[in-house]
């Protein structure tokens, strides 16, 4: 079967600057989690990993609200506006994180770039399919990478900037500051021939409300939203807590745990380029069982993995090929299953099904996250991480059960 040659325009790469951004914002704060810790009272090392999980438990929640909020936002206003007003909540409230003077006041800001992060959640995958409704599988997946080359460019400017002595509070500060300057892609005026190509005439409230009840009385939307959640727990839950584990558990420098997120990163941008390169649709079910499954055994490699099982640097080596390996497998998680939902499920709305389904994931990320940070602080780091290979079991049984066993039975009832 021939492939046809991708094509990228100013929207496309307004998208990729978005997906990055959204990144910067997301990871900086369990990057520097530690530092925080530190001189806002809550020290993960003595019990306050639970205190650094609430705060994307609170977040999450916001995201969750703007998710469901988003689909009457875009209608009004438009997906173009949306995405770039995102960004002005995102930005603005990552800076206000940096001027907070107490732990509790992290909470209000991160409110803020939460409600951001969630519309940008919402309507950044319906932003692309719009722009290639003839191949959203592959340009979806693309889009969703550059989710991983922010990873890695938070990596490098947060590890090497902590690295200097730089304070975590400027840090924000400039993340903030470039996450403002980064809207403008969206909110400035467009060419007239080469206008966003939004719905035509906008979408009422009423239409949003018929459009969710339809959605709601399909019980295949339910099994994808649940796998959502697992997958949301595995990929989200790994990434906020890898670099805090590999600092405490193998006794590094903020900037080497920095790259250990870095390589889960690697990997994530590794798999979705690859994924969305040759996926096809009757492809999607196989690439999500196999991911997985192949991950399972990664990720519990990854948690017995101990810094005395060999001598010198190599833990830290066999450590670093296990997150690049365990990225690859999370990595088409959250763009496939949503796009395998969306294509099986034809006679619903595409927008609002992106839209539900990240709202049924998000809080699968501040959950797992949270318990996590619980897990750490009864039984250690060990106990952290093997939630997500508990996640991932969870995944797999659940992408197994609806892309085989309920869809021969579908099949053989038409």
């Amino acid at each position: 079967m021939n492939r046809r040659a991708l094509h990228f325009g100013r929207y496309d790469y307004a998208a990729f600057s978005a997906s990055v951004t959204y990144a910067l914002c997301s990871l900086s704060i369990p990057l520097m989690i530690v530092a925080m810790g530190e001189d806002l009272n809550f020290p993960l090392d003595r019990g306050g990993m639970a205190a650094g999980g609430v705060l994307h438990l609170v977040r999450s929640v916001t995201m969750v609200v703007a998710l469901l909020l988003c689909g009457t936002i875009a209608g009004r206003i438009g997906k173009r506006l949306s995405m770039g007003d995102s960004l002005l909540l995102m930005g603005g409230g990552i800076f206000l994180c940096s001027l907070a003077p107490a732990y509790w006041m992290l909470i209000p800001c991160l409110l803020i770039a939460g409600f951001g992060e969630g519309i940008c959640e919402g309507i950044a995958t319906p932003f692309v399919q719009d722009l290639h409704p003839d191949a959203p599988e592959r340009y979806v997946n693309i889009a969703h990478s550059f989710w991983s080359v922010g990873i890695g460019a938070v990596v490098i400017l947060v590890g090497g900037l902590r690295a200097w002595e730089v304070n975590w509070r400027m840090i924000l500060a400039a993340i903030g500051v470039l996450t403002l300057l980064t809207s403008l892609l969206f909110l400035w005026r467009e060419r007239p021939e080469r206008k966003y190509p939004e719905t035509r005439g906008g979408v009422s409230t009423r239409e949003i409300w018929r459009y969710s009840l339809e959605i709601a009385r399909v019980p295949q939307f339910w099994i994808c939203a649940l796998a959502m959640f697992f997958g949301a727990g595995a990929e989200f839950g790994l990434t906020f807590w890898a670099a805090a584990y590999v600092q405490l558990h193998f006794h590094t420098s903020a900037w080497v745990a920095g790259l250990g997120t870095g390589a889960i990163a690697l990997g994530m941008f590794l798999g979705r380029t690859g994924f969305g390169y040759f996926a096809r649709p009757e492809y999607l079910r196989y690439i999500l069982l196999g991911a997985g499954g192949g991950t399972i055994p990664v990720t519990l490699l990854l948690a017995f993995l101990e810094p005395t099982w060999l001598p010198g640097v190599w833990p830290l080596v066999l450590l670093f090929i296990l997150l690049v390996l365990a990225g690859i497998g999370v990595a088409p998680f959250w763009p496939t299953t949503q796009v395998y939902g969306v294509s099986h499920m034809p006679q619903l709305d595409s927008t609002m099904l992106y839209i539900y389904f990240s709202a049924l994931g998000i809080p699968g990320c501040g959950f797992f996250t949270w318990l996590m940070g619980v897990l750490g602080d009864h039984f250690g780091l060990k106990g952290t991480i093997l939630v997500v290979p508990g996640c991932l079991l969870c995944f797999v049984a659940i992408i197994y059960w609806e892309c085989w066993v309920l869809a021969k039975r579908r099949a053989a009832r038409q």
